[in-house]
């Protein structure tokens, strides 16, 4: 399974997401939104999802450049990788506490009003309950952090991210010995991937410069089954 998770699944998840997110994008680019329900409790919406989306932005980002930075780069930069386990723990942290907060009011939001319910999509409420497990996962993995302060089980993780894109037969054996904790952290994020072409996280690649040259579309009502009114 360790094998599989860390080897197989990585490049499993990637395809499904860059495939299935350009075949969305352009068989169904009418789907490629993200169906807001801003007009009921507004102010529920506008409190969770700032702090789910500024939170889930800076752990994403944080991920990122945290994991895929060459350490030859931080080595020449000066930055200690305790330094950097530090600030990933402080930073990861707060963030990861937003999002949380946030999504708890999201899923809330989601779930109590019937109004909204009824207008979600059982990927919604499936993709949104995974995020808030994951964020659950890498907030209890912090506690594993706290005592590897050396930055020891970070390069770990950053040895193998690199070694997936740089498509290393090896990149299970650099996080053998990784904490079920981890292992599980890994492949919900994965499956994230995985699902994310099929639900509206989709909107988080939009960038609306496509709009300018988008073929638009005409809404027409339509005459069928209309009552006929007889001639004056």
């Amino acid at each position: 399974m360790h094998g599989f998770i860390f080897g197989i699944y990585p490049y499993i998840s990637l395809s499904v997401l860059l495939i299935g997110s350009i075949a969305r994008y352009e068989r169904d680019p009418f789907t490629w939104k993200s169906s807001s329900s801003q007009l009921l409790r507004r102010k529920q919406l506008i409190l969770g999802s700032v702090l789910f989306h500024v939170g889930v932005l800076i752990i994403f980002f944080g991920h990122l450049f945290g994991l895929l930075t060459p350490l030859a780069l931080v080595d020449a930069l000066g930055i200690s990788h305790e330094v950097k386990q530090i600030a990933a723990v402080v930073v990861g942290g707060v963030a990861g506490v937003m999002a949380l907060v946030g999504g708890i009011i999201l899923i809330y939001r989601r779930l109590a009003d019937p109004r909204i319910r009824a207008s979600s999509s059982s990927m919604d409420i499936v993709i949104l309950s995974l995020l808030l497990l994951q964020l659950c996962l890498g907030l209890l993995t912090i506690t594993v952090s706290l005592q590897h302060l050396d930055g020891g089980e970070m390069v770990k993780f950053m040895l193998w991210a690199q070694a997936i894109f740089n498509f290393d037969a090896r990149a299970a054996s650099y996080v053998a010995d990784a904490p079920l904790l981890f292992e599980l952290h890994i492949f919900i994020g994965l499956t994230i991937f995985v699902l994310f072409p099929f639900s509206r996280l989709v909107h988080m690649l939009s960038v609306p410069l496509r709009y300018l040259w988008r073929p638009g579309f005409q809404i027409v009502r339509s005459r069928k089954g209309a009552k006929k009114h007889p001639a004056e």
